[in-house]
């Protein structure tokens, strides 16, 4: 096995079984617990590739190069894995939610300007617990705001502190 070198990019892996690194989440992992969380279909993703740099930090990139990469970025940062529950990003979330069918938390107008404000609030849900897509009504459809902890009663904004937003 090789190691995770946090200073590149990586191409993960295409199965589990193609894995040269410990820990690191392959392709079909990724696509497959999008779907399984989220239900938006693999072929969203089939014109992406998918990259790790750093322990667990997921990219996303449309194309393809030759790995490995060593540049500062490349798309756009995608979930995090290595850790008990994996997580997508604010800026996944808000770029692949719309195409989610489940797991996704349809906020109120007051409810939705508490969440980008970063505020934790109490709601009733009857879906599963963990991380969840938070979203609002907008033209007639879903607008995605960001990610959501739900817990015990709770609605927990993940939304970066610089991303915050007061209305």
């Amino acid at each position: 096995m090789s190691e995770n070198d946090g200073n590149r990019f990586d191409r993960l892996p295409a199965t589990p079984e193609d894995r040269e690194v410990e820990g690191r989440a392959s392709r079909r992992e990724i696509v497959d617990w999008w779907d399984e969380r989220f239900g938006v279909p693999p072929e969203t993703f089939a014109d992406h590739t998918f990259w790790e740099k750093g322990a667990g930090k997921v990219w996303i990139f449309a194309g393809d190069v030759d790995s490995p990469v060593e540049v500062e970025g490349l798309g756009m940062t995608f979930m995090r894995t290595r850790q008990e529950h994996w997580k997508p990003t604010t800026e996944a979330v808000q770029r692949f939610g719309e195409r989610a069918e489940r797991n996704v938390i349809r906020l109120s107008r007051e409810e939705a300007t508490r969440f980008v404000a970063g505020e934790d609030q109490e709601l009733d849900w009857d879906g599963d617990w963990g991380y969840l897509i938070a979203a609002h009504e907008l033209a007639g459809g879903d607008a995605p705001l960001g990610v959501g902890l739900y817990v015990h009663g709770e609605l927990r904004s993940r939304v970066p502190k610089g991303r915050r937003r007061e209305f």
